[in-house]
């Protein structure tokens, strides 16, 4: 029996595809969307490059990999009769990464969101009622805490339906929450929300520069409009996709909801300038915090213009509000229950600024092997695979 991942061509769920592939031995079902099967077998080594040789990747692509290629707004997500009744009797449990992270467009995080996690659901439920489902692991957000300020949030405190939301994004990743508590009551979950995953701890690389841009940006600048003693929730990608994966292959996790996040030790934009400052041989900047305001208009009124300029004040004034609310998010629970805590931003944030400049915000993809032609026979057949494989390490 397989788990099934969705989202394995992002940021997170390729980091989490990764770690499932070399540290457990459960097959993967994949729902990847693409033209066709060269173009996913692309798709997929694209995001997985980060993580592994092309040699390691064609073994697991062969061995342990089936892919599903779907659109996970489509009605069954767009398979065949076949296909997806394949996927129900193959899928023993679910880990939902896929999302809209687009905060700027109702339309994209309602399609995606919504309508792509009801079939997430919905697809969780027939496996449930066909032979069982032994986890459902969904991927949110502490976005759905809404407007926030100089709080410490607890995972059963973050939800308050009568409080507004930020943008649509973190709306409707908070109504996915919701819908997964109610459609599926019966059956073993866990939800994941992360604060801002930045980096990983481990490499300087990434291939994934929005929120990177914005935070070059911000370091290069003589003064900041911020508070210098605010804290800023911070989380590198490897102890996020860790948590995810460690949690999803326990026999029951000892809570639904995890913060994946630094928490109280989060550390203030004095701490991570003064490191940032010293790593380059730099004075660091002045804050000034009034300039808080009128800094917010200025961006307001540059964004959405044509250009680089524009792009990046459209880009600040998506995540400026979680940068001055002065908010952490309570880890205690994935901390217990991992045994270890998220390495500090200031310990990694130079190499991946370094790396982000001398890029230019671009990861350079390689290409497949010449000769490396693609043999959808070579896929596993997954309703071939022994119900009684062990999916833990």
């Amino acid at each position: 029996m397989a788990i099934l991942l969705t989202g394995s061509t992002g940021y997170i769920g390729a980091h989490v595809a990764s770690n499932l592939l070399a540290d457990y031995s459960a097959p993967l079902n994949l729902l990847v969307r693409a033209r066709d099967a060269e173009d996913a077998r692309i798709r997929l080594w694209h995001a997985l490059q980060l993580h592994m040789d092309f040699g390691r990747f064609e073994d697991f692509f062969h061995s342990r990999i089936q892919v599903f290629r779907g659109d996970l707004t489509g009605s069954r997500f767009g398979l065949s009769d076949d296909e997806y009744r394949h996927l129900v009797k193959s899928t023993d449990s679910v880990i939902h990464c896929a999302a809209s992270l687009n905060r700027r467009s109702e339309k994209s995080c309602l399609n995606v969101n919504l309508r792509g996690t009801l079939e997430v659901v919905q697809l969780a439920m027939r496996a449930r009622d066909d032979h069982g489902l032994r986890q459902f692991s969904h991927v949110s957000t502490v976005a759905v805490a809404g407007h926030r300020a100089n709080e410490v949030v607890e995972e059963d405190a973050a939800i308050d339906w009568n409080r507004s939301d930020y943008d649509p994004y973190a709306r409707t990743k908070k109504f996915c929450e919701h819908m997964v508590r109610q459609l599926l009551p019966d059956v073993p979950k866990a939800i994941f929300r992360p604060s801002i995953v930045l980096g990983d701890s481990r490499r300087a690389e990434t291939n994934q520069f929005e929120m990177v841009r914005a935070f070059v940006f911000l370091a290069g600048l003589p003064v900041l409009p911020f508070r210098p003693a605010d804290k800023v929730d911070i989380v590198p990608v490897d102890y996020v996709a860790g948590a995810i994966t460690t949690l999803h292959q326990k026999d029951r996790t000892a809570h639904e909801i995890y913060h994946l996040s630094s928490g109280v030790e989060s550390e203030t934009f004095m701490q991570l300038t003064d490191a940032l400052s010293k790593a380059q041989g730099k004075r660091g900047p002045r804050y000034v915090p009034r300039l808080e305001g009128p800094s917010s208009k200025v961006i307001n009124a540059l964004a959405g213009r044509a250009g680089k300029v524009g792009g990046l004040a459209t880009l600040l004034k998506v995540f400026l509000p979680y940068l001055v609310w002065n908010t952490v998010f309570d880890n205690r629970r994935v901390v217990a229950e991992m045994g270890t805590r998220p390495t500090p931003f200031s310990q990694y944030c130079y190499p991946l600024l370094r790396f982000s400049r001398e890029n230019n915000f671009n990861y350079k993809y390689r290409d497949l092997p010449a000769g490396a032609a693609s043999d959808p026979a070579a896929q596993p057949d997954l309703s071939r695979v022994a119900a009684t494989q062990d999916s833990r390490r």
